[in-house]
């Protein structure tokens, strides 16, 4: 009975969320935090990581994500690297709540157990994303649906809050049909289930090849769930195609890098660069303006959902090229 009064207050939240998205552009929709860019795990398609980085102190955190409450921010998800080894994690999700923002973490799931959900429960985690690369952990990627099983039935018996598995293909995974087997597992456990399209070191499209492409239309025909009804600009991906839309990346959704930065993306590190205790909403009007020239060949997805909201709207009068003035901030995995 718990459960269910939480996710369907959650969905009331949710509900009011895009209401308010649909009658104001003035106030980002999604935004990004990074607390940790240390990772636990060293997967070799990833450029978000590193083996250094010192966890962002949790004042510091705080102060950053009463800067994102300042603008409205209406969900507040924690990237990393990997968030759960961050010391003070429950501390960071409670004092997204305390904002009035939907609070979610993107995981590699590795440091999952029971004490550590019942702990994200308390702490008020609205949404979690696991992302399974594989059947069994190779050289490319140690998220496997072998390791992360138990897991994955933890979350099942104990999480009170809202979890999708993403499984992906043409990261040159030995076998793109593994994504329907995690899929298949995500559903039969109660999740929801999505698959994205792994893309090149700035976030471009790469063309998937035939058996890739097979394995997706196959996940993307199943029934639709939530995440997965904004997931038609993958389409022109698989095929290789250019999308026509409009990137409203560092207004509608911001990404801020463990330095508290705001950049468009987690792959256009560097644009606008702007510290997120000055960002204004007159930085947030000009940007929602501002077409992206990386953005037909774009496959980040959050990005892309997000801007899906305002598809219909605001014409974007100026343009940037990111990548061919300053150069992008790189993260030199080490």
């Amino acid at each position: 009975m718990r459960g269910r009064r939480i996710a369907a207050w959650r969905k009331v939240r949710e509900y009011a969320m895009v209401a308010r998205a649909l009658a104001s552009t003035s106030h980002p929709v999604l935004a990004q935090i990074i607390p940790m860019r240390f990772c636990n795990l060293s997967c070799a398609y990833c450029n978000e990581y590193d083996k250094v980085s010192e966890p962002v102190p949790l004042e510091e955190m705080c102060r950053r994500i009463d800067h994102l409450g300042r603008l409205g921010t209406a969900m507040i998800g924690i990237s990393g690297g990997e968030p759960l080894t961050h010391p003070q994690l429950d501390d960071i999700i409670r004092r997204m709540r305390r904002t009035g923002a939907i609070a979610g973490m993107i995981t590699n799931g590795y440091l999952l157990n029971v004490e550590r959900i019942l702990r994200l429960n308390e702490a008020g985690l609205d949404h979690l994303q696991i992302s399974i690369d594989n059947l069994v952990p190779d050289e490319i990627s140690k998220k496997s649906l072998k390791v992360l099983d138990k897991k994955l039935e933890m979350l099942a018996e104990y999480a009170e809050f809202h979890v999708n598995i993403n499984s992906v293909v043409g990261g040159g995974f030995r076998d793109p049909n593994d994504a329907l087997v995690i899929g298949r597992r995500a559903l039969e456990l109660g999740f929801e289930s999505t698959i994205g399209i792994i893309h090149d070191g700035d976030g471009q499209l790469k063309p998937l090849k035939a058996d890739e492409a097979r394995v997706y239309f196959a996940m993307a025909n199943r029934r639709k769930t939530n995440y997965a009804q904004f997931d038609k600009f993958q389409e022109a991906i698989v095929q290789g195609r250019p999308n026509d839309w409009r990137c409203r990346a560092g207004s509608r959704y911001l990404y801020i890098c463990e330095d508290g930065l705001v950049h468009y993306c987690s792959q256009q590190r560097g644009y606008p660069g702007v510290p997120i205790a000055e960002y204004t909403r007159e930085d947030l009007k000009r940007e929602f303006l501002t077409a992206k020239s990386c953005a037909p060949n774009c496959t980040i997805g959050c990005v892309h959902r997000i801007s899906y909201i305002d598809h219909w709207r605001a014409p974007q009068t100026r343009m940037v090229a990111p990548g061919s003035g300053q150069p992008l901030v790189k993260i030199q995995n080490s």
